[in-house]
């Protein structure tokens, strides 16, 4: 089976060079992920020190040997993790004699940092409903206008329509549909969609991701109200919104810019929290959906909540 051209292509993995300012998911890109799906290798991406990816990018590189391998002080580490990495010979893996982060990754950021709001979400819906709407709907809530664009790669070149979403769906034989999203409002705005069918139904998955210079401006204690939209007139499987550090820019530095913590989550139903939880009602009467309080997107112990909440959850409280 032949595949993209790659920098070195073996048995464990593609890697690629790739020696640019920002490194995007483009089409080229994406037909190695394809390839090395197929062919059970892993994507390792290397560049240096002063590279960054796109949010499509790091979204994808989560498969087994895959890795975003940075370059730098004479030896190689994941530029999303820190974890020093080296060659074995046949692919970058983790080097078993390191016993701390890489310099390069734990190095104070030179330049001012931002916030990145992530909001990931599941609705299920007709087939005849159009596909994006849920999308459109949040990203509108967050930055005062629907998605700019969208493609099957990066740059999304396409001018947002979603009736030519469901078309491109449909004419796939409604297979799983892989598609990002860009931005066209006040802030910027980059995410994915996943759309495949479910019985009879669709199901899409969302990951969009919202740029704040100023950190004080992410709308924390308004989310649950920008967003509560998205559960009336569809099934609202669940959603999740956190807050992280980061470039306002939505591109991904290979450093540590500190933890992630969690904002809030929602889930279709009328199910009550655990004790010390506070829960609100969204939705409508035909498709009810509750949101959980778990922070304010800067304190750690919001993970504990939200463990806390999801065994709630799971053990079928209702």
């Amino acid at each position: 089976m032949s595949g993209p051209a790659a920098d070195a292509l073996t048995p464990k993995a593609m890697v690629v060079l790739q020696d640019r300012p920002v490194v995007a998911f483009t089409k080229w890109l994406a037909d190695g992920l394809r390839f090395c799906s197929e062919t059970r290798r892993g994507l390792q991406i290397v560049t240096g020190p002063d590279s960054r990816i796109t949010v499509p990018l790091r979204l994808v590189l989560t498969g087994p040997n895959t890795h975003w391998v940075v370059r730098a002080d004479g030896g190689y580490y994941d530029g999303l993790s820190g974890v020093p990495l080296v060659w074995d010979g046949g692919t970058f893996v983790t080097d078993p004699n390191a016993r701390t982060y890489a310099p390069a990754y734990t190095a104070p950021p030179t330049e001012p940092v931002g916030a990145q709001l992530t909001v990931t979400f599941r609705v299920r819906h007709t087939s005849d409903t159009e596909i994006g709407a849920a999308a459109e709907q949040v990203c509108t809530a967050l930055t005062g206008a629907p998605p700019g664009g969208w493609g099957i790669a990066e740059p999304a070149t396409d001018v947002w329509r979603r009736e030519q979403l469901s078309e491109l769906f449909w004419s796939r034989g409604a297979g799983a549909t892989w598609l990002t999203m860009v931005g066209a409002g006040s802030r910027p705005a980059v995410g994915t969609l996943l759309v495949s069918k479910a019985g009879e139904a669709v199901e899409e998955a969302v990951t969009l991701v919202v740029g704040y210079a100023d950190p004080r401006e992410v709308p924390v204690g308004t989310l649950s109200a920008q967003l509560g939209g998205i559960a009336a007139g569809r099934h609202l499987i669940s959603l999740f919104a956190q807050l992280s550090n980061g470039r306002a820019d939505l591109t991904a530095v290979p450093r540590w810019l500190g933890p992630p913590a969690p904002i809030g989550m929602a889930v279709g139903g009328s199910a009550p929290g655990p004790p010390g939880i506070p829960a609100q009602q969204i939705g409508d009467a035909q498709s009810p959906a509750v949101w959980y309080v778990l922070g304010d997107g800067r304190q750690q112990e919001g993970w504990q909540r939200y463990e806390q909440l999801t065994r709630h959850l799971q053990g079928g409280v209702s």
